[in-house]
């Protein structure tokens, strides 16, 4: 289809996404209930899950390294013992072309992330049933939510570093 002008219209550039590698980075599980021997009673866990990413790019043309950080905690609601600790920084390299400048750190935060989550959320289901509790299936992340939160959060800092600066 021609525009008016005669010219054809410009296509879109070809997003072009590889998921190269995935790997653990590091892993951590401590099981508090079998070093310590906190539990007496019923137990009611509290789980609170936080999750921080980054994206850089590595030497070669079109590769970025994307790391997912969780650090999973439960704790006995009744008493406020930790039962046990998990923190795994999960990684994927990514051979990404196609996507425009100004929106390649959002790509990296939200989209990279979205085709890892799977794996991770086995790995911690798996670390936390071989840890001797049942399997912890974690919510799905909103990756997107994640990423504006933290661009407000910068942006408030950013707004605040200034006023902070003696004259």
């Amino acid at each position: 289809m021609a525009e008016e002008n005669g010219a054809a219209p410009q296509a879109q550039p070809q997003i072009r996404m590889q998921v190269l590698a995935q790997f653990v980075r590091d892993l951590s599980f401590e099981n508090m209930v079998a070093q310590k021997g906190l539990v007496s009673g019923e137990v009611q866990p509290d789980i609170q899950v936080q999750v921080s990413l980054d994206a850089r790019k590595r030497p070669v043309d079109h590769q970025f390294e994307v790391i997912q950080k969780f650090k999973v905690t439960s704790k006995n609601k009744a008493t406020g013992d930790t039962l046990f600790l998990l923190e795994v920084d999960y990684g994927g390299i990514f051979h990404v072309e196609g996507v425009a400048d100004e929106q390649l750190h959002p790509f990296l935060l939200i989209e990279c992330p979205r085709l890892l989550f799977p794996f991770i959320r086995r790995i911690i289901s798996d670390v936390t049933r071989d840890g001797g509790f049942p399997p912890l299936n974690i919510d799905t992340v909103d990756y997107l939510s994640l990423y504006r939160q933290e661009m407000a959060r910068r942006a408030q800092a950013q707004a605040q570093a200034p006023q902070s600066q003696p004259n």
